[in-house]
Parts: structure tokens; C-alpha cells; sequence
């Protein structure tokens, strides 16, 4: 499993660890109103998946703005910002950013992102900041966890991934 810290603290990753070439996992997820979204619901596109502890703060804050103005204009990439946020503080926070194509999805419900991607801090019922990258045939092509939880991620080499996806 990868090694992640938060706020200089050792913190045990719950699920299994995604690489590159691995066919994306499945999961079940919340939109903002509620209904379920899954991998299966952005088929035949290249999905950015943004995993932030929580868009309330600073740095996820930016991490969520960063990819939408980044990578919302690519051709065929659609940017999935993840936390377990509820849904209801997810629309708010969309409602104050400005940002109109936002597409936050809350795993409070049960993790099962979380778990599937091996991104939940048991410590403290968040999911570690990372992005991944999954092709329009669902194979993995880009994974970074970030080692330390307040940090940012490479926003670059994520995006030069989404543009080179296929």
C-alpha cells in the first residue's frame, strides 16, 4: 500500500492500492441530488478522478478548482472531484466556487470508492488526496497518492495524462 501521512501523521489506508494498467475498479457514490453515480455512469470517457479529504479547505479547495479550469476543457475528460463530504456541503461549496461544471460526488454513504481505490484513512474517515486517471476503456493510466495529505498534488502530470488518455 502506498504511504500517506496527514498533518505529519502515519495514517493506514483501507482498500486495495490502484496501479497503472489495472482496470478501474467499480464504485457507488452520491451526486450532489442524490442519485447514485458509478464508474459505469461516464463510460467511453476519460474520467479525472480528484479524491480530496474535504472541499472546505484550502488546499482541496484549490486542488478542485486547479483540474475543472484545467482539464474540464479537454477534449472527452470529465473531472470527478471525490470526498466523503455530505452531498448537501458539496452543493453548497459548488453554489460559492463559481465554477459552473463542477462535478463533486460524496462516498460518505459507505466508502465504496474509497475502499475500491484503496484512498480511506482510518484514522479518520477521510480519503487521501489523489488522482487518477482512467482511460474510456476503464483501464488505469495515471495514479498518484500523495504522500503527505496536505500537500498538493502534480497537477501537470495528471493533466498531460487526461490529455494523452484515450
Amino acid at each position: 500500500m502506498a504511504s500517506v501521512t496527514f498533518k505529519g501523521n502515519p495514517v493506514t489506508l483501507l482498500g486495495s492500492e490502484v496501479k497503472v494498467g489495472d482496470q478501474a475498479p467499480q464504485f457507488s457514490v452520491l451526486a450532489n441530488d442524490l442519485s447514485e453515480v458509478t464508474l459505469a455512469n461516464t463510460k467511453g470517457k476519460i474520467r479525472l478522478i480528484s479524491v480530496v479529504p474535504s472541499v472546505d479547505t484550502g488546499v482541496c479547495d484549490a486542488q478542485t478548482r486547479k483540474f475543472n479550469e484545467e482539464a474540464s476543457g479537454l477534449d472527452n475528460v470529465e473531472v470527478l472531484t471525490v470526498s466523503v463530504d455530505l452531498p448537501f456541503a458539496q452543493k453548497r461549496w459548488c453554489a460559492a466556487s463559481g465554477l459552473e461544471n463542477v462535478q463533486t460526488l460524496s462516498d460518505h454513504r459507505d466508502l465504496s470508492f474509497g475502499e475500491a481505490y484503496g484512498v480511506v484513512m482510518q484514522e479518520l474517515r477521510l480519503l487521501a488526496r489523489s488522482v487518477f486517471v482512467v482511460d474510456s476503456n476503464d483501464q488505469v493510466v495515471y495514479v498518484e497518492y500523495v504522500g503527505e495529505g496536505t500537500d498538493h498534488p502534480n497537477y501537470e502530470a495528471a493533466i498531460e495524462a487526461a490529455k494523452s488518455a484515450k
